[in-house]
């Protein structure tokens, strides 16, 4: 019988930061990315005035929200370095869903 392998958060990094900065990259890039269909969204309601102000009070409210998680980030990120303690490389392996992996063998054709 095997013993399950669990996860201890370590005690030394907040345990909200890899939300926050998960939350931070994903938020960015669907930021960035709705930002090149900003003035489409903004001319077809154009003719409704109550409309546009819809999509841009999305817009600032988003904004808001990106502004939120990076203060967060830099609050949580300060906390570490104030602990004299560096991320390890897992962690920001982990929020680029980026894993170490060993080589694979080269795949060989058997002699017949």
């Amino acid at each position: 019988m095997t013993a399950a392998v669990t996860s201890v958060p370590d005690p030394r990094f907040p345990r909200w930061l890899r939300f926050v900065l998960s939350a931070d990259r994903a938020g960015s890039a669907w930021f960035i990315g709705a930002g090149f269909f900003l003035a489409p969204a903004t001319t077809v309601p154009s003719p409704w005035p109550a409309a546009t102000a819809a999509v841009w009070i999305l817009v600032a409210l988003a904004a808001l929200w990106l502004a939120l998680l990076g203060v967060a980030m830099a609050v949580g990120l300060a906390i570490v370095l104030c602990r004299g303690v560096e991320l390890p490389e897992d962690f920001w392996a982990g929020l680029l869903a980026r894993h170490h992996r060993p080589p694979t063998p080269a795949v060989t054709a058997a002699p017949v």
